[in-house]
């Protein structure tokens, strides 16, 4: 009888999927028919943070911004979330990705405002303004610069340069954080429009929400000790590490019984996920060390609350440096990571602003014998060439921007 059941629910699921399937492809045609009939309404502004992902990052930022202005009320606002119980400021309407008024939606809007690249059957329509944030500085080579492809079982690298030209094309601004990433950018991702070097919005709240009231209100709306300082660790995914397209894996490469038994009387420890990585690892056996936030928590406010940071080769150093905290490269792949998965766009063992390891041990050694006028020269080398437009005011920029665009 089990054998039977199983086998049912196993069609069952083929065909819901069949189905599914073909109610995309039939909603994705009247969209594109209603690019062609229903007049742009340059007062409706979408907003979507990592494909519809979670509420983070610099469409987040932007949008409450607006909220801040009361513009949410001006103008007709709409978030993009995978899931629509997710509590957010302002009067913005939440929309499911893929789904009926998503397409609709995404037809007649005057303002997109997105930090990653659209599906290919999403149509920009003259008269719309396509707003491109990105979502880092980037150390390890992109796009148009890259020379070999295996990302997620992707490896046609020129059809994946293609695809990402096909996106770039629909950009009419894209933010920067430096004028370095401007540079790359620009031949990256083969873009010529407007480029918006102004810094990053989502780092505003390092400017306005670094002071003790702040961080205390955070540490103690995230359920975390004050008597302790606090490590964040935040590593990058593999390219070659995932469970399928899109779904990466966490590496456990860090030795964590090892952390604990040598850090603990005086650290705790927040993992936090890549928003890529899928992972539902059971950290109970570290309760009380190591606290985890998954890929829906806004790193920005754990940026704050963190005395340290460890990382690897992600961009989160190029925002931590903005609060000049001590920053420390578990780089236990550097080889394999640099020579064979991505590449690097500058030396990154001579300018990155905190010791290099590649052990458990030699990071623990470093954060115990850490001695900041060491790194002093190399920290303010490093910020002032990639936060030299952080300003805590970009977010106002956008906000003043999309109301010119949408006042024209």
């Amino acid at each position: 009888m089990g054998g039977s059941f199983h086998i049912i629910k196993k069609k069952l699921k083929k065909h819901l999927k069949k189905i599914r399937k073909f109610a995309k492809r039939f909603v994705i045609v009247l969209y594109k028919v209603e690019t062609k009939l229903v007049p742009i309404q340059k007062d409706i502004i979408i907003f979507e943070s990592n494909l519809g992902i979670n509420y983070t990052g610099n469409p987040r930022c932007i949008y409450e911004e607006m909220v801040r202005r009361g513009l949410d009320k001006k103008y007709r606002c709409y978030y993009v979330l995978n899931d629509t119980s997710t509590e957010i400021p302002g009067t913005a309407i939440k929309i499911r990705r893929t789904r009926t008024k998503y397409f609709f939606m995404m037809g007649i809007s005057g303002v997109l405002v997105s930090d990653t690249r659209q599906p290919k059957y999403i149509i920009k329509r003259k008269g719309a303004t396509y707003i491109q944030t990105w979502h880092g500085t980037p150390l390890k080579k992109l796009a148009l610069d890259m020379e070999s492809l295996n990302m997620g079982g992707q490896t046609d690298l020129e059809k994946y340069k293609s695809n990402f030209v096909h996106d770039t094309r629909a950009w009419d601004y894209l933010i920067s954080q430096n004028s370095y990433s401007t540079e790359i950018f620009k031949r990256a991702f083969a873009f010529d429009k407007t480029m918006l070097e102004i810094g990053y919005p989502r780092n505003d709240i390092l400017f306005r929400s670094n002071n003790a009231e702040a961080i205390q209100k955070l540490k103690d709306k995230m359920g975390l000790p004050t008597n302790k300082k606090i490590l964040l660790y935040a590593p990058t995914w593999r390219d070659n590490e995932y469970y399928e397209k899109g779904a990466y894996k966490f590496n456990r490469a860090m030795d964590f019984d090892l952390l604990r038994e040598k850090l603990s009387d005086e650290y705790v420890c927040i993992v936090k996920y890549h928003y890529l990585m899928k992972e539902n690892l059971d950290w109970s056996a570290f309760e009380g060390f190591v606290y985890k936030f998954d890929m829906c928590e806004d790193i920005a406010e754990l940026y704050l609350v963190a005395d340290m940071l460890i990382t690897d080769y992600s961009s989160v150093m190029f925002d931590y440096s903005v609060l000049k905290r001590p920053m420390f490269f578990f780089a236990y792949d550097l080889e394999e990571y640099k020579d064979n998965l991505r590449g690097f766009y500058f030396d990154f063992m001579e300018e990155a602003p905190g010791p290099i390891t590649k052990t458990t041990k030699e990071l623990i050694d470093s954060i115990v014998n850490y001695n900041a006028p060491d790194f002093k020269e190399k920290y303010d080398a490093f910020h002032c060439k990639f936060n030299h437009l952080d300003d805590g005011h970009a977010s106002e920029k956008i906000v003043q921007l999309i109301e010119k665009i949408v006042n024209l």
